[in-house]
């Protein structure tokens, strides 16, 4: 039943249009505001449709209301070095290794460690 059910909501994302998701997701922040999930996949959503603006915006907001959202420190620095700004893209690869190290977290740790010798050697 879980399955069909799984199968079911990844056809519906598969088929829905990306502001329709966008939308979706901020009404379900709008009730759950500082919901970390939600706010990393909004920006993600942004990401996809090329938003680097308010997907930066939405890192941002989440990384400074839970700093321990691991994931969205790698996510950030990509978007920073899209838009040519190495220097940022340093600091948020820095920080983001802190808090996985921080964590516990070797798997994310050696994923922004990767990020950051790729831009910085």
């Amino acid at each position: 039943m879980q399955l069909k059910a799984a199968n079911i909501r990844r056809k519906d994302s598969q088929t829905e249009k990306p502001m329709d998701r966008i939308e979706r997701l901020k009404e379900f922040l709008a009730t759950s505001p500082h919901d970390s999930f939600l706010k990393h996949a909004l920006a993600l959503e942004y990401v996809k449709q090329g938003d680097v603006e308010a997907a930066k915006e939405c890192f941002e907001d989440l990384l400074r209301e839970n700093e321990n959202y691991i994931g969205s420190y790698y996510h950030l620095a990509k978007l920073h070095e899209q838009c040519n700004a190495k220097v940022d893209a340093i600091a948020v690869y820095i920080k983001g290794m802190e808090k996985a190290k921080q964590a516990g977290d070797d798997h994310a740790y050696r994923e922004l460690q990767a990020a950051y010798e790729d831009l910085t050697y």
